[in-house]
């Protein structure tokens, strides 16, 4: 790639990720509980499940960190948490089909790994209790922090059938972890792969960010280094999203530390061109995985997906989210539940399920989320493809869209009447990209993280 990082730099303006389209700035209160029941009523019996439960605590803060958590050091706490998810489930069993076949299954957090073995084993039991039928090639995994993790929570997890883990890291620097309240020596780093090694798991991630306060080109090709000694499957290199208006703690950090937009690039550019050069191949925005992974024979049969977790080669499943402000996807909505405690548990002693707000997707939404996700996972559209899904005439109905791409960012594109391809230089700008598509940026005041 030869990119000219100054100008490239003129691109960096607030936009979203697209975990979603509607983005989460569009969930309400107008997608009612009744609605939310309705939609999971609704759902096909052939169409297998993907859940993902929310484990919100932490010991302590790390400054960067964008994730709904909770901090405490109290075991009954997270006892008691186990118990309300369990009760969750019940409550969902009233309206979730659930002997279809789970396919995926997430941990997330927060920290899953804060909580011990015996309360991941309990944990287990409840979810075996109520979703029995698991594909044999079930993915199942869990976020891991490597300062939290023991033998005898591996052998929880790898006996439940998880088969991926993904650890974050972040940075190796020894300052930049300072700054960031993250304090994570390399043994300990280390120590957890060669734990997962030996305990069988068979696909390992590491979660690196870019952009964070201190950090330098030279600083982060060190830790490209140190983290490639590991030899993990797949890295995802995200980039730090800032967004103290939501998040406190990143407040702390001195915003004239932070890389600039160019220098934000240098390091994506680098680091593109570095683990390319030693084997890894790029998937979608931020992944990179090695050859023969699943995620390829994923994007090549179109399998390949995009939530809120990342990429997943577990496409048309549909997604119940359980737990603290976890987030559900079905064909036709999203749905989030409460992000506070006291709600949350309000509803499930009352009953009902935890649901705090969503959005019903319309026929627009469908189809352009269909553009929208192909072009963050493919980096490219297949026009003829999404005609004969939608019943559309392309050019025609997405006239203004085009116009804009090809004025706006159209030496990034290559663009037919068959499809849409996003150039080499052009996936550094995915997000801008896809942007052209999306109606609700029209509308409203909205503050997302840079997208450079």
């Amino acid at each position: 790639m030869q990119i000219d990082f100054d100008a490239y730099a003129r691109y960096s303006r607030p936009g979203p990720r697209y975990t979603s389209y509607p983005t989460a700035l569009e969930f309400s209160e107008r997608f009612t509980l009744a609605d939310y029941e309705a939609a999971l009523r609704s759902q096909a019996h052939e169409t297998p499940l993907s859940l993902y439960f929310h484990m919100p605590f932490c010991r302590s803060a790390c400054y960067f960190c964008g994730c709904n958590v909770l901090y405490t050091s109290k075991t009954d706490k997270m006892d008691r948490y186990i118990d309300y998810m369990a009760r969750e489930m019940d409550i969902l069993s009233h309206f979730v089909d659930t002997t279809r076949t789970v396919t995926q299954m997430h941990f997330g957090g927060g920290t899953p790994t804060y909580f011990s073995a015996a309360q991941l084993d309990t944990h287990y039991r409840n979810i075996r209790k109520h979703f029995a039928n698991f594909a044999g090639d079930a993915e199942i995994s869990c976020e891991i922090d490597p300062r939290f993790l023991t033998a005898e929570q591996l052998d929880v997890l790898v006996s439940n059938g998880c088969n991926r883990i993904s650890y974050g890291v972040q940075d190796f620097d020894e300052h930049v972890q300072k700054v960031i309240h993250r304090i994570q020596p390399y043994e300990i780093t280390a120590n957890a792969v060669e734990m997962a090694r030996k305990a069988g798991i068979g696909s390992i991630n590491m979660d690196l960010i870019y952009g964070l306060p201190f950090q330098t080109l030279e600083s982060f090709k060190r830790t490209l280094a140190t983290a490639l000694t590991l030899a993990p499957d797949r890295f995802a290199i995200f980039n730090y999203a800032h967004v103290p208006w939501i998040k406190k703690t990143m407040r702390k950090f001195d915003e004239t530390t932070i890389p600039a937009p160019s220098v934000k690039l240098e390091i994506l550019k680098f680091t593109h061109d570095f683990l390319t050069s030693h084997g890894y191949k790029m998937i979608g925005m931020d992944h990179y995985a090695k050859p023969g992974d699943e995620l390829f024979r994923a994007l090549e049969d179109g399998s390949l997906h995009r939530n809120f977790q990342g990429y997943t080669t577990k496409g048309g499943a549909d997604l119940v989210g359980i737990g603290l402000t976890s987030i559900g996807e079905g064909a036709a909505h999203y749905a989030q539940n409460f992000k506070d405690m006291q709600p949350y548990e309000d509803a499930i002693d009352a009953g009902v399920l935890p649901y705090m707000r969503g959005v019903a997707l319309t026929a627009e939404d469908r189809l352009r989320k269909h553009v929208i996700m192909s072009l963050m996972s493919n980096f490219a559209v297949d026009i003829r493809a999404v005609e004969a899904k939608f019943g559309i005439n392309f050019a025609e109905h997405f006239a203004p869209n085009l116009a804009n791409l090809r004025e706006s960012l159209g030496e990034f594109v290559s663009i037919s009447p068959a499809r849409i391809d996003v150039t080499a230089t052009g996936t550094l700008l995915i997000r801008n990209i896809a942007m052209c598509f999306d109606e609700y940026l029209r509308t409203g005041d909205k503050r997302f993280s840079k997208t450079v």
